[in-house]
């Protein structure tokens, strides 16, 4: 995998990382969204002018496009995994950032994943 490759994969797992915590931190302000078919133009209106989701929504819309300029770069068998990081990123983010839990199993489950991308990018 070339430097260039990496760098965009790993800008692509960043952006989409900071995109589920925007999008958390917007459920947040918002509360519990719940769409029927007499609401939905209202939720998604209240949705749409809210900064945290267009923060978020503009995150991933970027974080698109250089996953597949990092895709044009780096085989896919070898790219798809290295998105597990971003669970990493958002379970450590989410605790400092947003005061959710990290139990000791959640951890564990982090080192599986960081252990399975090592791996993986090694082959």
């Amino acid at each position: 995998m070339t430097l260039s490759g990496f760098s965009f994969l790993m800008a692509g797992v960043l952006l989409n990382a900071v995109a589920q915590l925007l999008l958390k931190a917007g459920t947040n302000v918002l509360g519990v969204i719940t769409i029927t078919r007499d609401n939905w133009t209202s939720e998604f209106g209240r949705m749409a002018v809210e900064p945290h989701f267009i923060a978020g929504t503009a995150c991933y819309v970027v974080s698109l496009v250089v996953w597949i300029l990092g895709l044009s770069r780096v085989p896919v068998s070898i790219a798809y995994p290295m998105l597990s990081i971003g669970y990493v990123l958002n379970a450590i983010a989410a605790y400092y950032l947003l005061g959710e839990a990290l139990t000791i199993s959640r951890w564990t489950g982090i080192a599986f994943i960081v252990l399975g991308v090592w791996l993986v990018a090694k082959s």
